[in-house]
């Protein structure tokens, strides 16, 4: 068993001693470096690819690990609910001295709770007809295209020496006049 820096030194004379010496040149350097390089990239984008595939998986179980905690959570928030409406219930009937006036009163109760959550619901569909905010919508929508179309034409025209016929048909139709909008109102 010879060690591991003595391997070169072993490798060195079998080399010369096989290669003629009238033959052509050994290949060049670069040559060698552009298959180790070829060597080392296939087993970079191979390791990169074995560890994207172990994240996917690890995301895949996650994904089922959250749904899972997602409905662990929805049916202790739904017992604890429950609970404390008997304990609610528990409470009424000692003070009332009545379960039917109790339940009665855990009714209304629930009934006012449903009526204001729907209220709500409502009010945020409202605000979100509002004149202020569709004008602010269409705003941040217009920006947003016009930002695009300028990025779009600067890309164009950095690279579009031979389709500069199509460039400027695309630089036109991103000057063209945008229709007016009126100024978003602020008020309710």
């Amino acid at each position: 068993m010879q060690e591991p820096g003595n391997e070169r030194a072993a490798d060195g004379p079998r080399e010369s001693a096989t290669a003629p010496a009238s033959s052509a040149p050994l290949p060049s350097g670069w040559l060698v470096d552009i298959t180790r390089l070829g060597r080392a990239l296939g087993q970079l984008f191979g390791a990169q690819w074995t560890l994207l595939t172990a994240e996917l998986g690890l995301a895949r179980r996650a994904v089922s690990w959250l749904f899972i905690a997602g409905l662990v959570a929805t049916v202790a928030g739904v017992a604890l609910a429950l609970t404390l409406m008997a304990l609610l219930g528990l409470a009424l009937a000692k003070w009332f001295g009545s379960w039917l006036w109790a339940l009665a009163t855990l009714c209304v109760l629930q009934l006012l709770l449903l009526v204001a959550a729907v209220w709500l619901f409502r009010r945020c569909m409202h605000w979100m007809t509002l004149p202020a905010t569709r004008g602010e919508c269409g705003a941040i929508i217009r920006d947003t295209v016009h930002r695009a179309r300028q990025e779009n034409a600067a890309h164009a025209a950095a690279g579009a020496e031979a389709g500069a016929p199509l460039a400027a048909a695309r630089d036109a139709a991103a000057q063209a006049p945008q229709p007016a909008s009126s100024p978003p109102n602020r008020g309710n």
